[in-house]
């Protein structure tokens, strides 16, 4: 069985300004995949929730053409869901490099 290794040219990783960048532009979907307990201590605000483990199931209701951009607590679930999206036909897809923690030490607001 061969598993995929995930290849970072399949999709970009941003930083933080540009994410707020991105947002402001607007036409950003923002996918947060961690679970409803980490949720639950706050989320970006412009994101919605859908939990890495269930990505496989719930693919169909995103929108393949959409900016798509994938965010977790540190940015390595993140970039493992940003690889599947890419590899299930995504084609502009990106992941938040550190994550929501590198959100909050920015300074970002959280909700």
């Amino acid at each position: 069985m061969y598993l995929r290794m995930i290849d970072v040219a399949d999709f970009k990783n941003i930083t933080v300004a540009e994410l707020v960048s991105m947002l402001q532009q607007g036409g950003v979907k923002l996918i947060d995949v961690r679970t409803d307990a980490e949720v639950a201590r706050g989320k970006i605000p412009q994101g919605d929730v859908l939990p890495l483990h269930l990505l496989p199931l719930r693919m169909s209701e995103l929108d393949k053409s959409a900016t798509t951009v994938f965010y977790c607590q540190m940015g390595g679930r993140s970039a493992q869901a940003a690889a599947f999206a890419v590899g299930n036909g995504f084609a502009d897809v990106y992941n938040l490099q550190g994550g929501i923690t590198a959100w909050a030490h920015a300074g970002q607001p959280l909700a």
